[in-house]
């Protein structure tokens, strides 16, 4: 059917011009969160979450452009667009789980190969193929993001046609007039993004998202119904997207914790999204364990194994304890799973306040303040990993975001003995900030005078640059003594902690001067503590080459994000 002129009166042009602009305002909202769901996603696949949603942003833009070129191949504006609107509903709704299957299965394929040809049940295949298949995968949601781009990009074209068809003649507004309704739509989409669907699921997300786009293609179908070829061909399409829709909103989260668990080498005992980040609970049986391993990861990235965890966490609080003067009152930052606030507490404190931005998180852990849906086995394992501390009386458990809960404590007065920094390593911008010296001043301000700060500062073998930064910014905070230690975890590798005092000796000349530690601890003395600050040699010998960590600067994060990209790649070779 050709494109001929309606010829419809005033009133009727008010009306198609309201379905119209509403449409391209919906549709609008619907691609800027489509955008940002592939943006999401990507970030979690790729791992560096600020280069992947940069890069899928640039890619489905371009997309656009190149969408709306070859929107002048449709001759019949009202069938293209009606077809359009289905398409990208299907592609919007699925590209996701479609990634997420394809991930799914080249991580599969090694552990099928080496069970078929009845391999041991420690050798896995991890040749050529497999790799360069795990890498074309996870390159997917790039592909999908150019497919939903050039799709998105050909609605503008089509629906000005449609319109200025509709007048029967040519508009001298038109261009205008769409364009308003697009970054209207597109605005009331990235409020309704950042409000309500950034703590949704994702496939639940991706589902409502494309409802709103089937819902806008009906309507459009509806008004227009005599102009569209293949009219009952595209309700049926209509009707198998909402059949589909109901699917994926009663079902796509679980296939997707389904398809993610498979990334695990161990068995997925707990997988939820929370508002901030993605928890996933393994567990694995040991010979020499009488308890079943219990593995925290965070975003994908190991946060603590219960095999070795006292280790880490003996490193992180006894040294600081050690060397402050006093222990009435501590402040944790971070450490939402209680095992750091499980060690402070074994010390004669009155006051310990955990400040940590993911209640559900929190709650987990058995943090009583707000209640999520959690199976109670999952939560009775992990407070019996933190023995109830967060129960404790004497712990005062903030949420809250720290780098502004930090300014709110200065203005009320507050002052700490000891500092404890248990942050996650600063592999996302978000967190950048609460390594700077902003931050770490801050920090410095509430501490006491014969207090002790420690901070969790990464591996000092894979990411030498980023913990020398640290150190360095920590210093320039206006620390008097800033000094670095180390111990190996075998869940990690090599890893290491800054620590600092604002006033009078060093932190190790304080433990060294300890004629034993006050707290029995299975893991430490205070010869092991002391040997935990020795170095090699030439260490520290570019320590002058490497920058302090000012707000907004990124440093740190360029660091980290360089070191772990070069150790993935040495690996791969």
């Amino acid at each position: 059917m050709s494109e001929s002129t309606i010829g419809p009166s005033r009133k009727e042009l008010l009306g198609h011009d309201f379905l119209l602009i509403t449409v391209m305002a919906v549709l609008a909202g619907c691609g800027l969160i489509y955008e940002y769901l592939l943006s999401h996603y990507a970030g979690r696949v790729l791992g560096s979450v600020e280069s992947a949603i940069y890069a899928m942003i640039g890619t489905m833009i371009v997309a656009m452009g190149i969408g709306a070129f070859l929107a002048r191949w449709f001759k019949d504006a009202f069938t293209a667009f009606a077809w359009l609107e289905s398409i990208i509903a299907l592609v919007g709704m699925g590209c996701i789980l479609a990634i997420a299957s394809v991930i799914a299965v080249s991580y599969s394929l090694p552990h099928l190969f080496s069970s078929i040809f009845n391999l041991p049940a420690d050798v896995v295949l991890n040749g050529y193929v497999f790799e360069k298949l795990q890498q074309i995968a996870r390159f997917l949601p790039y592909v999908f993001g150019l497919l939903l781009g050039m799709l998105i990009g050909m609605e503008i074209p089509l629906i000005a046609r449609i319109r200025q068809q509709v007048y029967g003649r040519f508009l001298e507004n038109n261009a205008g007039t769409i364009y308003g309704a697009d970054y209207i739509g597109a605005g009331v989409g990235a409020a309704i993004w950042v409000s309500i669907m950034l703590a949704m699921p994702i496939m639940q997300a991706a589902a409502w998202t494309a409802l709103f786009n089937i819902v806008a293609g009906l309507a459009f179908l509806w008004r227009y119904h005599q102009h569209v070829r293949y009219v009952k061909v595209l309700v049926v399409c209509h009707a198998l997207l909402l059949v589909l829709f109901g699917f994926v909103l009663l079902f796509g989260s679980s296939w997707m914790k389904d398809l993610s668990n498979v990334l695990y080498k161990d068995k997925v005992i707990y997988s939820e999204a929370t508002k901030y980040q993605h928890v996933v609970l393994t567990e694995r049986l040991s010979r020499n364990q009488s308890e079943p391993i219990t593995d925290l990861y965070l975003n994908g990235r190991l946060q603590f194994s219960s095999v070795d965890e006292q280790i880490y966490h003996t490193m992180l609080v006894y040294p600081a304890m050690l060397a402050s003067n006093r222990h009435d009152k501590v402040l944790i930052i971070g450490g939402g799973d209680g095992l750091a606030l499980r060690d402070v507490l074994k010390w004669p404190v009155k006051n310990v306040t955990l400040v940590d931005l993911d209640a559900q998180l929190l709650n987990l852990f058995g943090y009583a303040g707000e209640q999520y849906n959690a199976p109670d086995h999952i939560k009775q394992r992990l407070v019996q990993l933190n023995s109830s501390a967060m129960s404790d009386p004497r712990a005062n458990i903030i949420v809250a975001d720290a780098f502004l809960e930090v300014e709110n404590l200065l203005a009320q007065g507050a002052l700490f003995d000891t500092i404890i920094v248990d942050l996650p390593d600063p592999n996302h911008p978000d967190l950048n900030k609460l390594y700077s010296d902003y931050f770490y001043n801050h920090l410095r301000q509430l501490l006491a005078a014969d207090g002790a700060m420690v901070v969790q500062s990464t591996s000092p073998y894979h990411a030498k640059k980023a913990f020398i930064s640290i150190a360095k910014t920590v210093k320039s905070a206006g620390f008097s003594h800033v000094e670095q230690y180390q111990q190996n975890v075998p869940s990690f590798g090599q890893w290491g902690w800054t620590i600092a005092t604002k006033a009078g000796s060093s932190a190790s000349a304080r433990v060294r001067r300890a004629e034993q530690l006050p707290v029995a601890s299975r893991w430490a003395s205070k010869e092991y503590l002391l040997a935990a600050f020795v170095f090699p040699s030439q260490f520290f010998a570019l320590e002058k080459q490497i920058d302090v960590n000012q707000l907004g600067s990124g440093v740190l994060y360029d660091y980290y994000r360089q070191a772990w990209q070069i150790e993935n790649e040495l690996y791969k070779n």
